[in-house]
């Protein structure tokens, strides 16, 4: 009979392989553009960016220089591109001036030239360069308040798009002549272009009005310099973009697919949720939970894939993240029963403000309910799931992956005759 450890183990392995397959050096060599007559130009930023960085270096077998920005604690060595470590989630001034560096690079070359910038997620925090008239001190207010707001992806980028002199098409536009391809690797829902990265390379069909009317939607106080630019950037439109070449070279759904093969060669039936799931995260939690038990009804082992990206509107100071969120949510929904093995955690390795990638929960998880001494209705209210589940021996900590394609979450059902434990 398989134990609530083994499936703990299979979890483990699920998430490990599909972040292989979104994993940079799997997925650059493929979508090398051809070589330039005249110079080639590396750009990028985000989690995966060192990744690219080094994975294109090995692919390339022309002349290149570079630069890209990932996080703090994600770099790896590279030998031509140079690869500078930088603020995520809330910008910094390391960004600033890495962005700044880019700028310039771009702007040199000419139409026999290639500009190739490598995007991932968290690009728009890193590749930062404050609208005239702003300063890194209103990006970091806003940046912060959006985070707190509970907003999904889509709107916060939209806001930054317009506080930006890089986001929204900029880099693309500062690298005419030259030819530009882009090589992405996709951390949104319905994998939007001018969302991933916040879109510094394509056409931004936002407007300034759309970032105000965002800013009164989630009653977000932001400065009086942001709202002076955006109120005098009203009604203009930005320049189109020339023609460019934009490859998506990974996505959540890859991840998700990855999973599955393995699940069926262990015997489970995967059931998709969808790589593009969106709310609250112990909302969603509570809906999950809910087929999860109801599937304990069914006469085969199963598991529920779902990726996507999860918010949390943030009331409190603690320590956590949408993923921990969502587990301890699912915890509760699933206390008294038996028979469910779940993991919810970031591709990228890193959830909110802690260590963890994300956290498993399983059976044992649910016995705190009775058995332990933490308050997890508390832990919610005031978003400090890190240290309860952290007490458990519940958090999942795999370290930066170097890649990341958003939330990977998997639930292992497999029903038995007494599919509830006694009270």
């Amino acid at each position: 009979m398989t134990s609530p450890a083994d499936d703990r183990a299979l979890l483990e392995r699920l998430f490990h392989v599909a972040v292989a397959r979104v994993h940079p050096s799997q997925c650059i060599a493929g979508n090398l553009p051809e070589p330039p007559r005249g110079r080639t130009v590396v750009v990028g930023a985000g989690k995966a960016a060192a990744a690219m960085a080094a994975a294109f270096e090995d692919a390339w077998q022309h002349d290149l220089t570079g630069l890209v920005i990932t996080r703090y604690g994600h770099g790896i060595p590279t030998d031509r591109i140079e690869v500078v470590e930088a603020s995520h989630p809330v910008p910094d001034a390391s960004g600033i001036a890495a962005t700044r560096r880019i700028l310039q690079m771009v702007r040199s070359l000419g139409p026999d030239d290639l500009v190739v910038c490598l995007l991932s997620g968290g690009a728009s925090a890193l590749l930062t360069a404050p609208a005239e008239g702003l300063t890194l001190g209103d990006k970091q207010a806003v940046t912060q308040a959006l985070l707190r707001s509970g907003a999904p992806i889509q709107h916060m980028n939209t806001v930054r798009k317009h506080l930006s002199g890089v986001k929204g098409g900029a880099l693309g536009r500062a690298a005419a002549p030259a030819r530009l391809v882009t090589l992405a690797i996709s951390d949104v829902v319905g994998d939007d272009p001018s969302i991933i990265g916040s879109g510094p390379t394509v056409d931004d069909p936002s407007h300034a009005a759309d970032a105000l009317a965002l800013l009164a939607r989630y009653r977000i106080a932001a400065p009086e310099a942001v709202m002076k630019h955006l109120r005098a950037a009203e009604g203009t439109a930005k320049p189109p973009l020339p023609p460019a070449d934009y490859r998506l070279v990974a996505r959540p759904q890859d991840a998700l697919d990855a999973a599955a093969v393995l699940a069926r060669a262990e015997g489970l039936e995967p059931v998709m949720l969808g790589d593009g799931l969106e709310g609250e995260a112990r909302d969603v939690a509570c809906a999950h939970g809910d087929l999860a038990r109801r599937m304990l009804l069914r006469d085969r082992p199963s598991i529920l894939l779902s990726g996507g990206e999860l918010t949390v509107t943030v009331r409190g100071d603690g320590q956590g993240g949408p993923n921990q969120e969502y587990a301890l949510s699912l915890a509760l929904v699933l206390d008294g029963c038996k028979g469910i093995t779940a993991l919810a955690a970031d591709t990228d390795g890193l959830d909110g403000n802690g260590d963890a990638a994300g956290a498993f929960v399983s059976t044992d998880s649910a016995l705190w309910s009775r058995d332990h001494a933490a308050d997890p209705a508390s832990a919610l209210a005031t978003n400090n799931t890190g240290p309860t589940l952290d007490a458990l021996g519940d958090l999942f900590r795999p370290g930066p992956t170097n890649t990341n394609v958003n939330d990977f979450r998997a639930i292992i059902v497999r029903p038995s005759k007494e599919p509830y434990l006694a009270p």
